[in-house]
């Protein structure tokens, strides 16, 4: 289904949801797109008037998001705070390599984003159980599995069995941002809520994260239009 916004047709999704109380719109921040989310009373031509009703608000959402920056030859990505531009060379065998301010990637060009997320996953996997790992050893806990994601909505989750799952796009992120995001997580270990003593060990293992999470706020679609 698509929605047309001043001569754009835009593709929207429609979906039911049992808990909403109200007819919703949201934009898919990765696809560019829009979300149509009806509670149980509302019909989909209620829900199509609502979005036509809404028409500048989507518009104006849509202009606001950043431009997308795939992951091809000579774009730059934010790898731990430092800049890194995409080399692609064909004849190049092997898994893509971080070379000075260079990530060099060999193989077919339809493998290249493929290889490029491959090897931003292998470096958040890495730098993140260690971050995690080093963190829970402070209040005297263990994480359980540490399992990378790629969710639109959240950054990081905590299982009440120990299991951390975190986005692989906070490689992207700055690195004190990345570190709160898995302080963040680690402190359910401890407190499975957001009460006070929840956020004094947040504050314990990374101290001030104001900043931090004001970055996020700001800056978290972006990191959703790499790729």
């Amino acid at each position: 289904m698509a929605l047309d916004l001043g001569g754009r047709s835009v593709p929207m999704t429609v979906r039911r949801s049992h808990r909403a109380r109200r007819i919703h719109l949201r934009i898919d921040t990765v696809d560019a797109a829009i979300e149509l989310i009806l509670p149980r009373w509302a019909g989909l031509a209620q829900g199509l008037d609502f979005a036509r009703v809404n028409r500048q608000w989507l518009m104006q959402r849509l202009a606001d998001l950043p431009e997308r920056t795939p992951f091809a030859d000579g774009a730059t990505l934010p790898v731990h705070g430092e800049m890194l531009t995409i080399r692609h060379d064909r004849a190049r065998r092997g898994p893509a390599e971080r070379i000075g301010e260079l990530l060099a990637v060999g193989g077919d060009h339809a493998h290249l984003p493929r290889r490029v997320r491959d090897w931003l996953k292998a470096e958040a996997r890495r730098g993140f159980a260690e971050s995690a790992f080093a963190l829970a050893q402070r209040i005297g806990r263990k994480p359980g599995l540490i399992r990378l994601t790629d969710p639109r909505t959240r950054w990081g989750s905590c299982s009440p069995d120990g299991s951390i799952a975190l986005s692989w796009r906070l490689v992207l992120a700055p690195p004190e941002v990345a570190r709160y995001v898995i302080a963040h997580e680690v402190a359910h270990l401890a407190e499975l809520n957001h009460g006070r003593r929840f956020w004094q060990i947040v504050a314990e293992l990374v101290g001030d994260h104001a900043e931090a999470r004001a970055w996020l706020r700001r800056n978290g679609a972006r990191l959703l239009r790499y790729g």
